[in-house]
């Protein structure tokens, strides 16, 4: 596919900031649209929904002009409902389309996952963009950063920065977004080796305190492109990136290698806080 110019990219920016425009109520909206499509969860599936959030590129402080809504939540049916035999999925998946794209799990899922320091989690607890909360997942809020491993969360990272890298931008003409899926992570993973802490969402923490100078300019463009023109734009790869992501990665795996082993974390708290939000919900 042939990239495109810079006269065609600013031209392409300017159409989307004028689409940018007229979508601005709309995007404002969404907000109630998202809400009433919580009520109806809640009422079909017959649980409540502790926690609700935005998870991409929105979240992180990036999104075009066309990107979707990421809407994820954390959910707790009635007790009888975890003493039966028979089951049912830990998950909802309850909308897909061009526009939204809403999922979430069963607070059982989501407390197991946090004793294995799964790294979504601390991201949806610091979205910044939050639909609903509640007071169990406030409790949930309070403790939750005890278990974070950062080893965990350093090869969490690292790995999505190498497959984005390997996938989408080896070639001469790339899609410009995937840089970003590449520069988020291994800024986290930056993060996490100097502080110890699950990453911030937003990209601009991030880049502030940890992208080099040199290759701020680039990424400045980048953003730019990315929040002015469609999700599909491509252009030429930009090498100076490229070597720093490189770079980057190499200097992760040697930092995370050298790491000591992390000790993990027992269940009592995660059990008795289960139990607690499943008592008090099914009240």
């Amino acid at each position: 596919m042939i990239p495109l110019t810079d006269a065609e990219l600013f031209k392409k920016a300017l159409e989307a900031r004028k689409l940018r425009q007229t979508q601005t109520a709309a995007t404002e909206g969404m907000h109630s649209v998202i809400l009433k499509e919580l009520q109806e969860i809640e009422q079909r599936q017959k649980v409540k929904i502790l926690h609700c959030i935005e998870s991409g590129s929105r979240a992180w402080g990036f999104a075009s002009p066309d990107s979707d809504y990421d809407v994820r939540f954390i959910y707790v049916r009635p007790m009888e409902h975890y003493l039966r035999l028979d089951q049912t999925r830990d998950v909802i998946q309850w909308q897909l389309d061009d526009t939204l794209d809403i999922n979430g799990w069963d607070l059982q899922k989501a407390l197991t996952l946090l004793h294995k320091s799964n790294p979504t989690l601390f991201e949806w607890n610091s979205s910044p963009i939050v639909y609903k909360t509640t007071e169990e997942w406030q409790k949930i809020a309070e403790i939750i950063n005890r278990y974070f491993v950062a080893k965990s969360g350093l090869y969490h990272y690292l790995s999505t920065a190498k497959s984005n890298y390997r996938e989408y931008l080896k070639g001469d003409v790339v899609r410009l977004k995937k840089y970003f899926y590449v520069l988020r992570p291994l800024l986290a993973c930056k993060w996490i080796l100097a502080k110890g802490t699950p990453p911030p969402m937003e990209f601009s923490v991030l880049m502030e305190e940890y992208l080099d100078e040199a290759i701020k300019p680039d990424v400045q463009k980048l953003l730019d492109i990315k929040m002015n023109t469609p999700e599909i734009t491509e252009g030429k790869k930009i090498d100076r990136v490229n070597e720093y992501l490189e770079r980057t990665m190499e200097e992760m795996e040697a930092a995370i290698d050298a790491l000591p082993p992390s000790g993990a974390q027992g269940w009592d708290e995660l059990n008795a806080l289960f139990l607690e939000i499943v008592r008090s919900s099914s009240k």
